[in-house]
């Protein structure tokens, strides 16, 4: 007999290793069709290192320049920050097209071929997985500049999720929002040269600390603002995560209590519906303690769970104890069912682990279910 909550369905954060979108989107319904709901472009091309390519985007924007040094490389992008240079106004500045748009709409094209050709099933979604604004702001403006530069990103963000709403039928999208770099600021972790300073909370003195609640209660506001421009019949979800630079986290959370209250603090401000929500699960947490924070989880009625539990290093069996592990907590959480998923996204994984991987998402889902 099955152990409640049921494990149902799989959920992929967004990127993985193929050459096209085409590639992304097929490999996917040849692993795992029938066990997800959305389909990911696989953020391919400039997008394959997440933010890393709005570099020039920000390079694009008169009014704004590298700071004086020489480059810093991070996987081939140029990192250094940017600041204002006083020759615009700062309410002039202008963001041009950010680039999600554009790879949005040449994935769907790829989606609906491979749909009516019946290789993705009916019913499916054409998934596109965007930052919150936090996210770049934090790695390419200088921390003094970011107050001023922030709404006027967060603008251009917004203004791509608009154009990508008008391009794609609201039955065929969903749009999922990646908060990473937020994690960094609550568990006050480095994820650069110092530890960040959240600049977004009124009134607080520059080098003073702030408690996690504030400083989720802040992000979590800043996102919902996104969150909101998202149109009601398209889905929206989130993507909670401690990032995966050469796939390890910018700090193991202690346990999963940061990652609750970031989701209950989401769930409260985001009126209009979410229909799922990610959390990631270190591999070496198996224990209930790390899922106990989860038994408080007030999630929207709508809003499925999935919980990033999967890792190639331990198969079936590691995603067999984290299943165990967590169910207490989801049950007295209330929740009759969870799916699966990794910790991030496959993007920076081997090409040669793509399908096998995928194909583990399922075979968990069977075991779990018996």
């Amino acid at each position: 007999m099955t152990s409640l909550p049921a494990v149902r369905g799989a959920h992929l954060v967004g990127s993985i290793n193929q050459p096209t979108a085409a590639d992304s989107l097929r490999i996917v319904a040849e692993n795992l069709a029938g066990q997800v709901a959305r389909y990911p472009d696989g953020e391919v091309g400039e997008r394959f290192h997440w933010i890393l390519f709005q570099g020039a985007k920000f390079d694009a924007v008169a009014g704004l320049e590298r700071i004086p040094r020489a480059p810093i490389m991070l996987a081939g992008f140029d990192v250094r920050p940017l600041m204002l240079d006083g020759t615009v106004p700062t309410g002039e500045l202008v963001f041009g097209p950010l680039g999600y748009a554009d790879a949005a709409l040449a994935g769907y094209q790829d989606f609906k071929a491979l749909r009516e050709a019946g290789t993705i099933p009916s019913g499916a979604r054409f998934q596109v997985c965007l930052p919150t604004p936090l996210a770049p702001l934090s790695v390419y403006v200088v921390p003094a500049d970011r107050p001023a530069v922030y709404p006027l990103y967060a603008a251009a963000i917004c203004k791509e999720i608009a154009a990508i709403a008008a391009a794609i039928p609201a039955e065929d999208l969903a749009i999922q929002i990646d908060l990473a770099t937020e994690f960094s600021y609550i568990e006050q972790v480095a994820m650069g040269a110092r530890k960040p300073f959240p600049w977004f909370i009124e009134g607080l003195a520059d080098g003073a600390e702030a408690p996690a609640e504030t400083i989720i209660e802040a992000v979590t506001t800043m996102a919902a603002e996104v969150a909101a421009t998202v149109p009601e019949h398209v889905q929206l979800g989130f993507h909670l995560c401690y990032g995966d630079v050469a796939e390890k986290h910018f700090v193991e959370p202690a346990d999963a209590g940061n990652l609750t209250a970031v989701a209950n603090a989401l769930s409260a401000r985001v009126a209009r519906p979410i229909g799922f929500l990610q959390l990631p699960v270190p591999i070496e947490r198996d224990d209930e303690a790390y899922f106990a924070p989860m038994a408080a989880l007030a999630l929207h009625p709508e809003t499925a769970l999935y919980l990033g539990l999967v890792h190639h290093e331990d198969g079936t069996e590691g995603g067999l104890r984290r299943i165990a592990a967590a169910r207490p907590a989801l049950a007295a959480a209330g929740l009759a069912e969870f799916g699966v998923a990794t910790e991030c996204g496959l993007g920076r994984g081997p090409v040669d682990r793509m399908a096998p991987l995928l194909r583990l998402h399922a075979e968990i889902i069977k075991a779990g279910s018996v």
